[in-house]
């Protein structure tokens, strides 16, 4: 095993502009595959890896993997006990698998580094112009060109223009990819469910859409760290029995990845995932305005719009400051605590104060589950995305509504 830190990667810049995409929801439970950009092949073409202890540089070229039915596992229950969140876990840098695909391959590499937490990207190539999407602290792009000081780019879904300024390009950014990018699971399936032990017996943690990526704890599993998991989550010894216990633990093991969801650890079949080297990828962000024939309201766009003015800024286990750290359900708390709304800090209360509702409004929240708890919360900000307080790598941020099925959709009552 080869620590992250030391790798180094040359990436093969053939004049091709090769780039991952993002998703978008089509209803509750499930989400869109991913589609080309503007009819670029999302194809990963090669990059180098070079290998320590005087190894050759391995390459890899054209990677697939075997063909997965179109749903893999039944959707997880509708709702879920109403529990306190657990407390935060251990961040251990673990040594991950180094053969692993990246997920961008640019003919021109740029990484939104001279950032504090984001990047705005606009339609045309001026501070006055409508805000398309965002980039957070360390995301790629490929660069079109850079004119009077505006770099014209894609990332992910999101085509628009940034200030140069803010990027490091070309060699600048090669050399930072081993840095700032992140061993990730692509779910290569639709509802796909996520365990809580590694084992197809062991209780669901939650459903994952196809395409979604998630960052890999650990490949290579032990059951010392099985065991290390279970004591960090409180797996109670009823989820251990239905896994079959530790010597069933042992044999299906190998067949499993540990990743994080958020703030907790999960397991995912290997059979249904790609792994993969990635970068983080811009996300569309669009302004949210009042409209009465879409029946949102100036209090929904306004709270939608300031909650995105901290994209970006740090998560704590336990926090509810908007600027210096705060969990998930303390971003919430906080964000509606300015519009004069009191709400419970902890993911499950709050489900538990709101209306539940089948069609989201800009500022509504949507909760997720793992398994035997509500242990997640998020804001809805239209477009089918969510802000939340994620964890403790990538803070607070924007995903697609249903990146975990939601297990109720809340709107706050006045």
């Amino acid at each position: 095993m080869i620590n992250k830190g030391k790798r180094t990667l040359a990436l093969a810049m053939t004049g091709t502009l090769l780039i991952g995409t993002c998703m978008l929801p089509t209803r509750a439970a499930m989400v869109a595959t991913e589609q080309p950009v503007e009819g670029v092949n999302v194809v990963l073409e090669e990059y180098c890896n070079e290998v320590l202890g005087g190894k050759a540089l391995a390459q890899i070229t054209g990677q697939t993997t075997a063909s997965s039915p179109a749903v893999t596992e039944t959707p997880a229950p509708t709702e879920a006990p109403q529990l306190p969140e657990t407390s935060d876990v251990d961040d251990e840098k673990d040594e991950v698998e180094e053969h692993v695909e990246l997920n961008l391959n640019y003919s021109r590499l740029g990484i939104a580094t001279n950032v504090d937490t984001y990047l705005n990207v606009r339609k045309k190539p001026s501070t006055n112009a409508k805000i398309v999407g965002k980039m957070t602290k360390n995301s790629g792009c490929h660069i079109y060109s850079i004119k009077k000081g505006w770099a014209k780019i894609v990332s992910g879904k999101v085509n628009g223009y940034v200030k140069a300024s803010y990027l490091s390009t070309d060699k600048k950014a090669e050399s930072l990819v081993s840095k700032v990018g992140r061993n990730v699971v692509e779910i290569q399936t639709d509802s796909l469910r996520v365990r809580a032990l590694p084992t197809t017996e062991a209780p669901i943690y939650s459903v994952v859409s196809e395409g979604e990526e998630f960052t890999i704890k650990k490949d290579k599993l032990t059951l010392d760290f099985v065991k290390k998991i279970i004591d960090k989550e409180d797996i109670s010894k009823k989820a251990l029995k239905k896994a079959g216990g530790y010597e069933a633990i042992e044999k299906a093991m190998s067949g499993f990845i540990c990743i994080y969801v958020d703030n907790e650890y999960a397991f995912v079949s290997k059979e249904y995932v790609k792994e993969r080297y990635s970068l983080k990828r811009a996300v569309k962000a669009k302004t949210v305005k009042a409209n009465k024939s879409s029946g949102v309201s100036s209090g929904q766009a306004s709270i939608v719009e300031y909650a995105k003015q901290f994209l970006g800024n740090r998560y704590v286990w336990g926090g509810s400051s908007l600027t210096h750290g705060t969990d998930c359900s303390g971003f919430t708390m906080s964000l509606y605590a300015r519009y004069g709304h009191s709400l419970p800090h902890s993911a499950a209360a709050q489900a538990g104060v709101t209306r539940k509702v089948s069609s989201p409004k800009p500022g509504d929240l949507f909760f997720y589950s793992n398994g035997s708890r509500i242990n997640h919360v998020a804001m809805y900000i239209g477009g089918g995305m969510v802000i939340h307080a994620s964890n403790a790598r990538d803070g607070i941020k924007i995903s697609n509504a249903y990146y975990r099925r939601p297990v109720k959709i809340g709107r706050v009552m006045n």
